[in-house]
Parts: C-alpha cells; sequence; structure tokens
C-alpha cells in the first residue's frame, strides 16, 4: 500500500499532524480509536467519509515511522 498518496499534512492543519486525504482526522485519531479496542468497522461506522484502506494507511504510515525512527543505545 502507497500510504503517501492518502496520509496527506499541511501546516495549517491539524498543527501540521498528518491527516487522512487532507480531512481534519488525524493518523493518530484512527491510531487511538484502534488502541482503544475500536474494530476497523466501528471506526467505519462513526466516521462514514472514511474507508477501510484509510485505516490500513495510518497503519502502514505508523509502522514506516517505526521502522525509520533512530534508536540511541545508552
Amino acid at each position: 500500500m502507497n500510504y503517501k498518496e492518502i496520509i496527506t499534512i499541511e501546516r495549517g492543519k491539524r498543527g501540521g499532524k498528518p491527516c487522512i486525504r487532507g480531512l481534519r482526522i488525524t493518523v493518530y485519531d484512527v491510531l487511538g480509536y484502534l488502541a482503544s479496542g475500536m474494530s476497523h468497522q466501528e471506526i467505519l461506522e462513526d466516521f462514514p467519509y472514511l474507508t477501510n484502506e484509510d485505516i490500513l494507511a495510518c497503519l502502514t504510515y505508523a509502522a514506516e515511522r517505526e521502522r525509520t525512527t533512530v534508536t540511541i543505545a545508552a
């Protein structure tokens, strides 16, 4: 999946945080819903303008950020 076609960052929107398709819902919002136990289907029901691909893009974005995070050993 190419999350770069779905996840957008705009300086004036939500403080420059990564959002979904230019909407005001952030990757962090979606990850928080998933972490709290909401299913994909529950998120899609609560936010009908989102798609399953949007949710997967958030997960892919987070995985990529984690993969590229630099770890400094103590």
